[in-house]
């Protein structure tokens, strides 16, 4: 089990980050990137689990710079709060949470090397981050929505990246996922039998072996460019 801290972006914006310790000496830190929903009881989870693995896990509240405290579930009035959410924070002058995420991993370059893992909205950061932030040294984001639209795909990530996508999301068409995999051969592109969200046992699209399968490669990869 991990706790809130408070993290300073270097515009001098306060925002807490949830933390969860490995048992032993870290392998590395690992930065954790919300959905649309917050620092919520299913993302506390997932940093709980790769601290499980060894890794120092940090999940920055993406949200805070337009409101504190946000923590949704998944029902249709969530998904419209969250989006609106992500809304605000998109139009946020640039760099935007970027500077957040660059605390976070910041924070969690304490334990040695960085990798960083984000779902939904979380993935286009993770995207974004392993383009445009320093610090890291492996990105793994999940159905990231936007990130195969041209303008982010032109984009270049300057660290190693393992993009996982759902070939049942309606939010990321399967054909921009193979113009992205053209466009990135430098990306390693896993493609699943599933949806969106398939990562998330708290959502209708839930996919239990795509889950299992893409943590397993996450893992793996993190093992790789984190050792």
């Amino acid at each position: 089990m991990g706790s809130f801290i408070d993290l300073k972006a270097a515009d001098g914006h306060t925002f807490p980050a949830y933390v969860a310790q490995p048992a032993g000496p870290a392998k590395g830190g690992v930065v954790v990137l919300q959905e649309i929903f917050g620092v919520n009881p299913h993302i506390r989870n997932v940093a709980d689990g790769y601290a499980a693995e060894g890794y120092l896990a940090v999940a920055p509240a993406t949200f805070h710079r337009v409101k504190a405290g946000v923590e949704l579930g998944y029902q249709p009035e969530d998904m419209q709060a969250g989006f609106a959410l992500k809304t605000a924070v998109e139009a946020l002058p640039a760099p935007g949470v970027l500077q957040d995420i660059q605390a976070a991993i910041a924070h969690a370059s304490q334990a040695g090397k960085v990798g960083i893992v984000g779902y939904c909205w979380g993935g286009l950061l993770t995207w974004r981050s392993a383009c445009l932030l320093d610090g890291l040294s492996a990105a793994a984001p999940y159905y990231g929505g936007g990130v195969t639209t041209p303008e982010e795909s032109a984009r270049k990530p300057k660290v190693p990246v393992l993009a996982h996508f759902g070939d049942q999301d309606h939010w990321i068409p399967m054909d921009t996922v193979e113009a992205f995999r053209q466009a990135h051969p430098e990306v390693e592109v896993q493609v699943y039998n599933a949806n969106h969200g398939f990562n998330c046992n708290e959502r209708g699209s839930w996919d239990a072996a795509a889950a299992k399968l893409a943590r397993e490669r996450t893992l793996a990869f993190f093992a790789r460019h984190l050792g």
